[in-house]
């Protein structure tokens, strides 16, 4: 009781990735960079969605829903280590790293879900084009959108609840870039086996059936796509799941490692170097591979420019 209390009125230390590199400045202004990328082509990828009525199709729904996770995910965690580097100040008070841990838990969780919920989709465009709005109606969209959220925010509220509820020891130092269970389960003064037996299983769940789910539906397009007679038909298809699984690998592969694998393989330098890949790199980097390597985002992006070009000269 008396390190809960301790912990309670302290908080932690986080001992980030920016103070372990030999050249902290740089990679400072490397991370201020990413965010900052982050936030524009998230921002504006969902600008365009939100505008051009041509993109207002169940695909780009899905789409912007994942932007808006990515925006709020990297600004979870960045401004913060950011600011923390700038101001020589690492401490995070027990609410403020029990509020990081849920947020940075639930739009990751959710994020695994919608990308399984966007194979799908792909699937159904690509395997049965006359039947993609019946299939993909609106209210199946918003569903698929919703289950996301909820399942999502269930799993962090009950993780980290129980996460938090450990005494944890006098040395408060998390060799983490933030609050996430690994870590934090290194201080826990109690024995934790148990717990990470079950945040192993969440762990699979939320990560190795909705890949396999995206596994399924890209092996059937694949099989689809070879049957195509038309050659701009499979390029067109082949290129919008690429974009796709460029993503999926880019994500699951690092949460993977974080949640997945047990905590004997893991290190400190390892798994800031992990997060920094999953909760800053991908979300600055999605938008562009799915924009840049899509007409139709592209084509609306301009048109957008467009009108705001008028009605700024008019």
């Amino acid at each position: 009781m008396e390190h809960w209390n301790s912990t309670l009125e302290s908080g932690f230390i986080l001992m980030g990735i920016l103070n372990d590199s030999g050249s902290p400045e740089l990679l400072c202004a490397i991370i201020a960079v990413l965010y900052m990328l982050a936030l524009t082509s998230n921002g504006l990828l969902l600008l365009v969605i939100t505008m051009d009525a041509q993109l207002h199709v169940p695909m780009y729904l899905l789409l912007g829903q994942l932007s808006l996770m990515d925006l709020l995910f990297t600004s979870v965690v960045t401004p913060k280590a950011i600011v923390d580097f700038l101001c020589s100040e690492n401490t995070i008070s027990f609410g403020g790293c029990a509020l990081q841990m849920f947020l940075a838990l639930m739009l990751g969780s959710a994020e695994d879900l919608l990308l399984a919920f966007m194979a799908y989709d792909r699937y159904v465009a690509i395997c049965y084009p006359l039947n993609y709005m019946v299939l993909m109606r609106p209210r199946v969209c918003w569903l698929m959108v919703a289950t996301s959220w909820i399942l999502a925010f269930l799993s962090a509220l009950g993780h980290t609840m129980y996460t938090m509820h450990f005494p944890f020891c006098t040395s408060q130092k998390i060799r983490h870039l933030l609050c996430e269970i690994p870590p934090l389960l290194k201080l826990a003064c109690a024995d934790a086996s148990r717990y990470e037996l079950m945040v192993y299983v969440t762990g699979v769940t939320f990560l190795l059936l909705p890949l396999s789910v995206i596994v399924a539906s890209y092996t059937l397009i694949l099989l689809t796509v070879l049957h195509m007679p038309s050659d701009e038909g499979w390029q067109k298809a082949l290129v919008t799941c690429s974009s796709h699984l460029t993503v999926v690998g880019m994500f699951y592969g690092a949460a993977t490692f974080m949640y997945v694998l047990p905590s004997s393989l893991h290190s400190p330098k390892q798994d800031n170097i992990i997060s920094v890949f999953y909760t800053m790199v991908t979300p600055a980097l999605n938008p562009l591979i799915y924009s840049l390597r899509n007409k139709e985002v592209m084509g609306a992006l301009r048109r957008v420019l467009g009108k705001y070009m008028l009605l700024t000269h008019s």
